[in-house]
């Protein structure tokens, strides 16, 4: 599966983002799909996760201004980010693999990522 994020960009502190990944080759609604970050001089941390069942998790970091959806038409997954703080500035990845029967997807496929800047 091929993923591609779009929807990044610079927004004041307090505004919001919707990022989408676009899936092409697979069905998203198949697999387990999750939104990743990375800052600089940072190790990369998982923001948000869909399963195949439509279960959803957040960081804690994330939980109640962030929300994670897909739309299986349109085959995309997107984050809608809200309440937007600095510490949310980072380059946003979407991840997808097959979901385990117990434990974390691998995280298989990646996309190229998607700079989200708050100041």
């Amino acid at each position: 599966v091929q993923l591609v994020e779009s929807g990044g960009g610079s927004v004041q502190v307090g505004g919001s983002l919707r990022l989408s990944c676009v899936a092409s080759g697979d069905t998203v609604g198949r697999y387990c799909m999750g939104w990743f970050r990375q800052a600089p001089g940072k190790e990369r941390e998982g923001v948000a996760a869909i399963d195949s069942d439509g279960a959803t998790s957040y960081a804690d970091s994330v939980k109640g201004r962030f929300t994670i959806s897909q739309d299986n038409a349109k085959n995309t997954l997107y984050l809608q980010m809200n309440s937007l703080k600095p510490e949310d500035t980072a380059m946003y990845y979407c991840a997808a693999d097959s979901c385990p029967d117990s434990g974390d997807p691998e995280w298989s496929y990646w996309g190229q990522g998607t700079q989200v800047t708050v100041s």
